[in-house]
This record gives structure tokens, C-alpha cells and sequence, in this order.
């Protein structure tokens, strides 16, 4: 599976789950993001700075929000043998984890797309840290990628979280970057 270079920037619409917006600004390791959005009776933003390796694993992620409640802030760091550490504090619970991923975001399906070689119809269990959008908690998100698709236009994967007991067909471009995010997010730039 070929992919294209990041645009320098993208957005999305989200639609389904919650209603907001959220923009993408690319450039060389680095991923910076902002997503705003009202879930149910919740209204969040989050802010987001990801740096990843040549091999596009998650290296370092720093995050804001702000909610009604007030703002936090969080801190994380893969180091080799990807063991995290969350504002500094050691987590064996997210051990084994390559990727980060946020509640937020349509932006961080394209971590492990780019760093795994992906096979039709191979399935590939893609474990990540998962930052909850509401407080920036961070939990253990087990996942699943199926490549059902790919062409020089884009590529169809099929998505499992038992996490969350949610499966979906996920649409990305040629760069890697989610189209459509069947109840989440649809790309618009």
C-alpha cells in the first residue's frame, strides 16, 4: 500500500456522535492539532501537538482542553520497548502501545496506516493510548485494522474497537488521512 505525502493542512466536520470542527497542520515529524465539538450535554475543545518518528511510531504528545469545568493538560512519552509514561508517571497498562489516539480526533487513525504494512485482508491488532476528550484521562484502546481496499485514489480499512465494541469502514485518501468516519467525522478539506 502506497501512500502520498501529508497535506499541510486538513479539517473535518463531525457529525453523528458529536457536532464540531477540527483542523490539521502537518509539517516534517510533527502533527498540530485543534478540535472543538458538543457531545450530548458535554462542550470540549482540545489541542493537540503529536511528534512521531521516521517510522511514524508516536514519540511525544502534548494536549489542552478546555471544558466547562476547567482546562487540563497532559503529557505523554513513548520510550524504546514502547513503554509510556503520562505526565511523568510510568503506565504498564499502555505497554506495547506504538500510537496515541484521541477521543477527539479523526487525525490519529493515520499513525499506525503509515507506520504498518498493511495487507488486503490481513488483520493487524494496533493497540494505542487513548486520551478521552472530556479530561484527558488516558486508557488503553484496543483496536483492530483489516485493509479491504487500496488504490492510487485511497484505501478502505475495516475498523474493530473491542474497547468500545465498535466496527466501521474507514475511508482515507492517498495520504493516509480519514475521509469518512461512519458517525464521527467527514473530511471537507
Amino acid at each position: 500500500m502506497e501512500l502520498c505525502a501529508l497535506p499541510a493542512a486538513a479539517s473535518w466536520t463531525h457529525s453523528g456522535a458529536r457536532v464540531g470542527f477540527e483542523v490539521l497542520f502537518a509539517d516534517a515529524g510533527r502533527l498540530r492539532g485543534r478540535t472543538s465539538a458538543r457531545e450530548d450535554d458535554s462542550i470540549w475543545y482540545v489541542g493537540y501537538e503529536i511528534t512521531v518518528g521516521a517510522d511514524w511510531s508516536t514519540e511525544s504528545v502534548e494536549a489542552v482542553n478546555a471544558t466547562i469545568s476547567g482546562d487540563h493538560e497532559v503529557a505523554l512519552t513513548r520510550f524504546p520497548g514502547d513503554r509510556w509514561t503520562v505526565n511523568g508517571v510510568a503506565r504498564p497498562d499502555l505497554d506495547g502501545c506504538r500510537d496515541v489516539d484521541f477521543e477527539s480526533s479523526a487525525v490519529t487513525n493515520t499513525l499506525p496506516v503509515h507506520r504498518l504494512a498493511f495487507v488486503p485482508g490481513t488483520t493487524l491488532d494496533v493497540p494505542a493510548a487513548f486520551v478521552q476528550a472530556d479530561d484527558l484521562a488516558v486508557v488503553r484502546l484496543e483496536q483492530r485494522y483489516t485493509l479491504t481496499s487500496s488504490d492510487e485514489r485511497g484505501h478502505v480499512f475495516h475498523y474493530e474497537s473491542a474497547t468500545f465494541d465498535f466496527e466501521c469502514e474507514l475511508t482515507f485518501d492517498a495520504s493516509g488521512l480519514v475521509l469518512d468516519y461512519p458517525g464521527i467525522a467527514v473530511r471537507d478539506r
